[in-house]
């Protein structure tokens, strides 16, 4: 089980009491996250009012040198109210996540540059990274993408339809 339950501390997309909440546990440079995204755009698509999506940070550092950077980007861009505007740009650029690329991708989706960059440099939100990573570990995630659906992990495929049949049977 999820632990702990989604809270107002997540970056969440969707209506609070929406009937299914997806949760994914993931990487900005893993490319198993990078398939991902595509799907997840179109379940939130598809499923409409009906789904929460929450994103939370699991970077696997040691096989992707700039995850927790990316990770730290990310929430540096919900600082300023463009979490999601950021969660895209990294997925979409999943191969240069290096700090110039972050800044210019700050540029990019209109933040504060400078407020952004020492954000990354003074590592205003590793706490962050670090405290969704060990939530993700309790709650049992040991690769990403891992999925939970209204707090019960996911262990089929994370394909299209038998990810939009799992969502649709806990909408009912």
């Amino acid at each position: 089980m999820l632990n702990p339950a989604v809270s107002e501390r997540d970056h969440s997309d969707g209506p609070a009491g929406a009937p299914v909440t997806l949760v994914e546990y993931g990487d900005f440079e893993c490319p198993h996250c990078g398939r991902a995204y595509p799907i997840v755009e179109e379940l939130r698509r598809q499923m409409g009012k009906k789904l929460r999506f929450v994103f939370r940070n699991f970077p696997l550092s040691e096989m992707h040198p700039h995850a927790e950077k990316a990770a730290e980007a990310a929430e540096a861009a919900g600082a300023q109210n463009r979490y999601w505007e950021m969660h895209s740009a990294l997925f979409k650029h999943q191969n240069a996540l290096d700090t110039p690329h972050l800044v210019m991708y700050a540029g990019e989706i209109r933040l504060d540059t400078e407020r952004f960059s020492q954000a990354l440099s003074s590592h205003t939100f590793q706490t962050r990274v670090r405290d969704d990573f060990m939530s993700g570990a309790r709650s049992g995630v040991n690769g990403t993408p891992t999925f939970f659906i209204n707090g019960a992990r996911h262990d089929g495929a994370y394909d299209l339809e038998p990810m939009l049949e799992a969502l649709q049977a806990a909408a009912e």
